[in-house]
């Protein structure tokens, strides 16, 4: 079933309601029923908005033991947005809250804060929705910043403090939800075609990801090049949106598709058709579309290999490619004079001596390299021709093997002894509880590996000096995230009297759980960490190892052999947002009121 509708049925709301007056009370409902309106037109609506199943909504937490992990935290998100979309507004209040300071030497500064309090949390206490991609408008986040509860007046001590520096940020890089955002904004494309959306451009390359970020190519520098300067009409932003509410106006019955093609071939009164715009083409400079001027006699240009930087014209030309890893934003003149001229032919540096191979060092699209040199094949006579030939490689032939240089090393100096470090990666270290610990260098730098967990190193010089013992204390440590260190337990229940091991309460991703190391037990309904006790916290962990028992061990999420061509498109805001927000009669004096409306 697929569904872009946000409607909910009359049973769905009531149980929604219901549950959020059990949890949260009576004052965090509106008096009526909250009714949605989707913004497409032709949304699929044939059926309710995505919801729990049934007309009474069990809880996340009822759940847990019965969901795997994407199954529980797929099924958390429909719960609390259908119940947030029949909470009241939440009421928050702006604020500019000053503070008198007084120096160690006993002057007086001002320290200022921007930010909003939560006077009234409505839907917000059943659902807030974390936005990850900073737009890099400072007073914007500032204004955002939620400041605790506070009155004039009041003594304020500070804890700990930092001293940074601001500087105005450029917007961030577009992120799949972003993109569907903006194309939501202008119109273009649908819930349901958002997925192959966002599939089409990175299977063509027109962008790649760095992180979660969706970085441009050269090559759709170069495809938009050509559409808006041959096809600027019909890659119109307007052009597009009107072209999508034709379409779903099509699908509606309200316009015959025949008529409309026909329009959109041959055109109509002072608006060329398709025809017409193909038959005034011309000749199409391939060269011109894809050369893009940088300055001092140097272009880009994007070729059937990738992108490459040219200087000069005839015999005096000068070649070199753009690594794959470099955004077109990080291509300055100056980069681009360094890279034509790093040396660009082959250099020989010696036998290996265990291969009996020659090792050369070259520049290739992914920067500077070594790699082994196969001896050429035998030529073999074609039995048809009678001539000499190279024979076909087989499937199965061996490849030679490459490593990417060290920052630290250029293809001028690097050395045979170089080259052989560099091939001895990856380097095995031993083994640490059964598994081997090995080292070696990625596309983002060094870094040692133990099953599944990796671990960053601080320096290249560690790829060879490092070793086991060192190895084995950096992987008892907490591993650093993204988000920084791991979170430290909320409450030490004891020693299991059977395995031995601490039972410990932890905050992980989906919420508050209990574990001995191996098996992991959500908190049920009733449960609080400051109750909680060593014999409740063993009964939990017991009816989860029965659990798995009867249903094959626990769950873990299946690696598929295969990239899946397309995903399901994303929840947007704009996708279930309220059609309006209803806004507080009364104003704080030291601030002004705003209502938060919920989505469905």
């Amino acid at each position: 079933m697929r569904t872009d509708s946000v409607t909910l049925s009359a049973a769905a709301i009531e149980s929604a309601r219901a549950s959020a007056k059990s949890l949260y009370g009576a004052e965090y409902i509106p008096a009526t029923q909250r009714v949605y309106e989707g913004k497409s037109k032709n949304a699929q609506e044939a059926h309710e908005a995505i919801r729990p199943a049934g007309e009474t909504f069990r809880t996340p937490g009822e759940l847990a033991p019965e969901l795997s992990r994407d199954e529980f935290s797929l099924y958390d998100l429909i719960w609390k947005r259908t119940i947030a979309s029949q909470m009241c507004d939440a009421k928050k209040m702006q604020m500019r809250v000053d503070f008198d300071v007084e120096t160690k030497t006993g002057g007086a500064a001002i320290f200022r804060a921007n930010g909003s309090v939560i006077t009234f949390p409505g839907f917000l206490a059943a659902y807030e929705e974390i936005v990850e991609d900073k737009t890099g408008d400072e007073e914007s986040a500032e204004s955002d910043k939620r400041l605790p509860a506070m009155a004039a007046g009041d003594s304020i001590k500070v804890s700990n403090y930092i001293c940074e520096g601001h500087e105005t940020k450029p917007p961030a890089r577009y992120t799949e939800p972003t993109l569907v955002k903006k194309l939501e904004e202008l119109g273009i494309g649908r819930p349901s075609t958002f997925a192959s959306i966002m599939s089409t451009i990175q299977d063509r390359g027109y962008v790649s990801k760095r992180g979660r970020a969706l970085v441009p190519t050269f090559l759709a520098f170069s495809v938009t090049g050509l559409l808006e300067q041959h096809f600027g009409k019909l890659v119109d932003y307007e052009f597009t949106a009107s072209m999508e509410e034709d379409l779903d106006r099509i699908a509606n019955g309200e316009e015959d598709r025949v008529s409309w093609l026909t329009k959109f071939f041959f055109g109509t009164d002072g608006n060329p058709g398709l025809e017409a715009l193909a038959a005034d083409l011309g000749a199409i400079d391939a060269q011109q579309i894809n050369t893009m001027k940088m300055g001092e006699d140097i272009e880009i240009r994007v070729g059937r290999y990738g992108a490459y930087i040219q200087k000069g014209v005839g015999d005096d030309r000068k070649f070199a490619n753009i690594p794959e890893t470099m955004a077109p934003d990080e291509l300055t003149l100056q980069v681009a004079i360094e890279l034509l001229a790093q040396p660009s032919g082959e250099r020989e540096l010696g036998i290996h001596p265990e291969t009996n191979l020659p090792l050369i060092a070259k520049s290739g699209r992914f920067g500077p390299y070594i790699t082994e040199v196969f001896p050429e094949p035998e030529m073999v006579v074609d039995k048809k021709t009678g001539e000499l030939k190279k024979p076909r490689k087989k499937k199965d032939a061996p490849k030679p093997k490459t490593a990417s240089l060290l920052s630290t090393m250029t293809l001028d100096t690097i050395t045979i002894d170089d080259a052989l470090k560099l091939m001895s990666l990856p380097r095995t270290l031993g083994n640490y509880d059964d598994v081997a610990i090995t080292v070696q260098n990625g596309r983002y730098g060094p870094y040692m590996t133990h099953g599944t967990d990796s671990r960053t190193l601080t320096s290249e010089d560690q790829l060879f000096s490092i070793t086991l013992d060192e190895a084995i204390e950096l992987y008892k440590q907490p591993k650093v995230r993204r988000r920084g260190v791991a979170k430290p337990p909320l409450k030490d229940l004891g020693i299991d009297p059977a395995s031995s091991k601490p039972v410990l309460v932890k905050d992980g991703r989906f919420g508050i759980y209990i574990t001995d190391g191996e098996t992991n037990a959500t908190l049920r309904r009733g449960d609080t960490v400051e109750f909680l006790t060593l014999e409740r916290g063993l009964e939990l962990l017991a009816g989860r190892r029965a659990w798995e028992v009867e249903n094959g061990g626990a769950s873990r999420v299946k690696k598929s052999s295969k990239r899946a061509k397309k995903s399901a498109p994303s929840l947007t805001k704009n996708t279930v947002k309220a059609t309006g927000k209803a806004k507080t009669k009364k104003k704080a004096a030291s601030g002004k009121g705003k209502a938060v409306t919920p989505s469905a």
